[in-house]
């Protein structure tokens, strides 16, 4: 009989040792400096009288859940990442490459552009495919100039990888 793995298990995130050494930094600061600096902008609050009505205080709350909130995440992230090469740059796609791809049927010049990886690696304005996605899957270790179909809610689609290259 075949082990089947726990359903409830954290689904690993691809990182590359830099994001992963940001995010590590990140988290580090927002637990140290950021929860101090929260600290003394609700105790400045509410210094200031009633809290009922007090929009500094109420203001200094919502940021401290925010923080709390990206800190939770970050500590995720982290605890199920798994590092990986930076070695988005080649004719073949991995994470931490960015590709281009023209879908079946579209003109010559319709070409779309994606990087593939982690959207906290995320190069500026261009969407994020993730690799355990369908298209991701499909794209991994496929080189230019190849045709790769994966399962959409619409059904099957064809892209061809125009180019790869590094973020």
């Amino acid at each position: 009989m075949a082990m089947m793995e726990p359903k409830n298990q954290p689904q690993r995130t691809q990182l590359t040792r830099a994001t992963y050494e940001r995010l590590r930094q990140e988290l580090e600061d927002l637990t140290t400096r950021g929860r101090a600096e929260i600290a003394h902008a609700i105790e400045a609050a509410r210094a200031l009288g009633d809290l009922s009505e007090n929009g500094d205080y109420h203001a200094a709350k919502d940021s401290q859940g925010k923080m709390e909130s990206r800190i939770r995440h970050l500590s995720a992230l982290l605890r199920n990442a798994e590092i990986v090469d930076d070695a988005g740059a080649g004719s073949v796609v991995t994470t931490g490459s960015t590709v281009a791809l023209r879908y079946e049927g579209d003109d010559e010049d319709e070409i779309q552009r994606f990087f593939v990886g982690s959207i906290e690696e995320r190069p500026e304005g261009l969407p994020v495919v993730s690799p355990s996605a369908p298209l991701g899957q499909a794209l991994i270790g496929r080189g230019e100039g190849e045709t790769v179909e994966y399962e959409a809610p619409g059904g099957t689609l064809r892209v061809e990888i125009v180019q790869v290259g590094s973020a």
